[in-house]
């Protein structure tokens, strides 16, 4: 085991071994965690990875479920099997409010603890009932990145939108343009999730747009067909750059000075850490008294060695 995972597992057994004196352990829990994500979204692996570490590190069970085309009504009749087989807890998403708060709300009704992870905010969390977020604020994330392209120069920009049915994607691009102080108007396109279309819709914008000093784009989705079509077109380490996320090709890009800086949210936290949390509130009855801001953090060429052993795993 390397050091990496040595402190991931020391920390959670010394929590648990702290209050092992005090109550006897419950055994048999069991943790549903719903996202929104398709089954073509590799970045939720890393989700995935940090669900099943903490179900194995607490001994409790953990099942993992999304709706396969990323359909968000599909996602809320989910969330209602989930509430329906009888969790000790439920761990979710909110990429959507409005379609999502009412299944949400009616498994906090049931009985069942809640925790809202990667998309939505902390005050949407307590609206439905939650008992904490653990993620990244999407608008302050943005604009942290659009404040630190401003710094470099920025004043328009290409933001590459994978997933605009999901409100927590907008608020990125529409926070990098609050940051940058200018109008998001038509500077966010609809790529859609196709490679092959992510990659031709970047260059129709750049080809229409031609004084486009920016691209932004939200993750791997998105991401990585950029770089192609940057490639293709000649302005790959000309154009800059930024995007959320990790993964190996961004990690490639940042590299070779492709990519300006990756918005690390840290997902593996996102999944862990809400399991370690309700485990230890339903055997010791201890919560944190705050949410948990996973991201956001900058990742630059400076600071590969880490991420790139484990991106698109762990980080």
């Amino acid at each position: 085991m390397n050091a990496f995972f040595k402190t991931v597992a020391v920390t959670a057994v010394a929590a648990t071994a702290l209050m092992a004196g005090t109550a006897a352990q419950a055994e048999g829990e069991r943790y549903v965690l719903v996202s929104h994500a398709p089954d073509s979204d590799s970045w939720w692996n890393t989700i995935k990875n940090g669900l099943a570490l903490a179900g194995e590190q607490m001994n409790v069970e953990v099942e993992y479920r999304n709706p396969p085309t990323g359909d968000l009504a599909d996602m809320a009749r989910i969330i209602e099997q989930a509430a329906a087989s009888g969790p000790d807890g439920i761990i979710t998403t909110l990429a959507d409010p409005d379609v999502l708060s009412g299944p949400i709300q009616a498994a906090v009704d049931a009985g069942i603890d809640v925790v809202i992870i990667n998309s939505g905010t902390p005050d949407q969390a307590r609206e439905v009932g939650a008992l904490m977020y653990v993620g990244q604020p999407e608008y302050d994330a943005g604009f942290a990145a659009g404040q630190r392209a401003a710094g470099d120069g920025i004043e328009s920009f290409l933001c590459v939108n994978h997933y605009i049915s999901s409100p927590s994607s907008t608020e990125r691009c529409q926070g990098f343009a609050d940051g940058l102080g200018v109008d998001l108007g038509n500077q966010m396109i609809d790529s859609g999730q196709d490679p092959s279309e992510v990659q031709n819709r970047v260059m129709a914008y750049l080809n229409a747009n031609p004084d486009t000093d920016a691209v932004l784009t939200l993750g791997p989705n998105s991401a990585d067909p950029t770089i192609l079509a940057l490639e293709e077109m000649g302005l790959a380490g000309d154009i800059y750059f930024g995007t959320f996320d990790l993964g190996d090709n961004i990690v490639q890009g940042l590299r070779d000075g492709v990519i300006q800086w990756g918005i690390d949210q840290q997902p593996f936290l996102q999944a862990y850490m809400p399991v370690i949390v309700l485990t230890n509130y339903h055997r010791y009855g201890v919560l944190p008294g705050n949410n948990i801001n996973s991201g956001p953090g900058f990742v630059t060429a400076d600071g590969l060695e880490m991420v790139e052993q484990f991106a698109g795993e762990y980080r």
